[in-house]
């Protein structure tokens, strides 16, 4: 009987071998590419893929199945595997462009599934070297479109912004025209996932026009198209417009467009984007005076952190929102709670903060410079060129040595005069001029009374610390001061020597700067906390504009701060 039961199998198995060998990869792939994203039901053909590619050795055909397994597999644990099949195939081909593409899923797991960012840019960053030795433009502006992202992350909106306008020039045009329908479709997918993050940088940025005006064309774009496609494109978009309605006060309209992005959102599992939404929504609830729906929406945020580990650095303000709530309504329980909360959020984002920017300053930004070099000493392996290039190299580390020492003897002289002025409190602001001081032509146009009354609220402005105030505009100070903007413009510049924005800058900076001096507990804040606590938007911008001002890094005074604090304790203790 036995003897029976092994020829039958035998029959089957060269039977389905047959069979497999019959049909092609195409045929097999039409029977589940019309299925959606992590349905798994299309795993047993894509298994018959897997097994006729590796029977008739084809590597580049056994790579396209395992990515196949990958976008099918609804388990984010299986999803990994899979990459790395794909990685280990891909490398037998030998094909540049296809081992960059691998490496990029893997990272795209990383990075959209488990939100993981030191996993992705490790993986971003080895398809980023391969990619420079291939011949794909389309595989090589996916690579820069996420390294883009990173970027963002860090706060390096300007930085990110060139990345993400490199990628929309690439797929804008190849969305139309003698293409075949699937390289339309992935040129499209690749434009508007660019605009929608230039557009979040943009925002970051405070250019809230610029944002606008990309936001409409987006969405004039997929409804052009009239198709379905790019739901999950259009509610990223939706998202962009809800933020910007919110930044123009228009809190009800607000709710309504967020309410319109967040089902698809949640249906494609992008927690990430989802809590976003979440967030705006509660600070739209806050400015309508609805505590209780803010509250909850706050949470909402909070449960997708807990559950995923996982935060952006503009959703800090959540846990602030929700400590000050529940201190305000005395309940020191749930304040302690959040407070535990946040400063787990901090930690996070400080662990990932310091090891993406080195790493991606290191690795990427550092790579045209390399590429340099390996050009140099490809051409000039043997003999005096050698010698030359070694030469070079020598000084280049006795320069930078030099220039280290310098920059810090810098540093230490920039901090000593900074540290006499915040001691005495002396602030590098011009004071006011008298009405009979400014120019005739000011006066041609500025009567001594409205002089007066401009003087009076802008000392009232700074005493009360308005300036603190985020978003804070030349157009909207004189709508508060009851004037209009030309004559506070003209008022600023003939008393204080300078434009609104560097009188503004310099007044956040130098609260900042004396807070931190002041209170030991700001040292310990991260870099977008200060910019934050002193009504900055960007951390870059604000990074910037401390240097500018007080001719140091935040990261550099904070340093030296800390260090002379230490130096105090110990003096004492002996």
């Amino acid at each position: 009987m036995k003897k029976y039961i092994s020829y039958f199998l035998l029959f089957i198995f060269i039977f389905l071998s047959g069979n497999l060998e019959a049909q092609s990869y195409d045929d097999l792939r039409k029977k589940y590419e019309n299925l959606k994203e992590n349905d798994e039901k299309a795993l047993s053909t894509v298994s018959l893929l897997i097994a006729k590619a590796k029977k008739e050795k084809s590597n580049e055909e056994l790579m396209h199945a395992y990515e196949d397994a990958v976008y099918y597999s609804s388990k984010n644990e299986n999803k990994i595997i899979y990459a790395d099949s794909t990685i280990a195939t891909a490398k037998k081909t030998l094909n540049n462009d296809l081992i960059s593409r691998s490496y990029l899923g893997k990272g795209i797991i990383y990075y959209y599934n488990l939100k993981r960012y030191k996993y992705a840019l490790d993986e971003y960053l080895k398809a980023y070297e391969y990619s420079k030795k291939g011949n794909d433009n389309y595989q090589k502006n996916k690579v820069i479109y996420h390294l883009g992202i990173v970027k963002s992350y860090l706060g390096y909106y300007n930085d990110a912004l060139e990345l993400f306008n490199e990628c929309i020039s690439y797929f804008e045009p190849k969305t139309i025209g003698n293409y075949h329908p699937n390289e339309i479709y992935n040129n499209s997918k690749g434009y508007l996932n660019s605009l929608h993050l230039a557009i979040v940088c943009y925002i970051h940025l405070g250019d809230f026009e610029k944002a606008n005006f990309l936001t409409n064309k987006g969405l004039g774009f997929i409804e052009r198209l009239g198709k379905n496609e790019f739901s999950l494109e259009k509610s990223y978009l939706l998202k962009c417009k809800g933020v910007l309605e919110f930044q123009n006060n228009d809190f009800n309209k607000a709710i309504q467009t967020f309410n319109q992005a967040i089902p698809i959102l949640e249906s494609n599992h992008d927690f990430a984007w989802a809590s976003v939404v979440d967030f705006y929504i509660g600070k739209s609830y806050i400015s309508l005076h609805q505590e209780d729906a803010a509250v909850a929406q706050f949470k909402k945020v909070d449960s997708i952190f807990q559950k995923h580990n996982f935060i952006l650095p503009e959703l800090r303000e959540n846990y602030e929102l929700l400590i000050n709530y529940y201190r305000k309504n005395n309940d020191p329980k749930q304040e302690l709670y959040y407070t535990k909360v946040l400063l787990k959020a901090d930690g996070i984002l400080t662990r990932d903060f310091t090891y993406l920017s080195s790493k991606i300053h290191r690795e990427y930004d550092t790579q045209n410079l390399v590429d340099i070099q390996n050009k140099l000493e490809n051409q000039n392996k043997w003999g005096l060129g050698m010698i030359i290039l070694l030469c070079i190299i020598v000084s280049v580390l006795v320069y930078n040595v030099w220039k280290y020492y310098q920059n810090e003897k810098k540093i230490k002289t920039k901090y000593k005069k900074l540290e006499d002025n915040l001691q005495h409190h002396i602030e590098p602001e011009p004071s006011s001029v008298p009405y009979e001081n400014i120019s005739s032509q000011s006066k041609s146009t500025m009567s001594e009374e409205v002089y007066k009354d401009l003087q009076d609220k802008l000392e009232k402005f700074e005493k009360e610390k308005q300036f603190l105030e985020k978003g804070m505009t030349l157009n909207k100070l004189a709508n508060i001061f009851e004037t209009n903007s030309t004559y506070l413009s003209q008022f600023i510049n003939e008393t204080k020597s300078m434009n609104f924005s560097r009188y503004l800058g310099i007044l956040r900076i130098n609260y900042i700067t004396q807070l931190m001096y002041e209170n030991e507990k700001y040292l310990n804040y991260t870099i977008q906390s200060l910019s934050d606590e002193c009504g900055i938007a960007s951390r870059q911008n604000f990074s910037d504009l401390f240097q500018e001002i007080n001719g140091l890094r935040p990261t550099e005074f904070i340093k030296k701060r800390k260090k002379d604090i230490e130096d105090m304790k110990s003096s004492t203790n002996e």
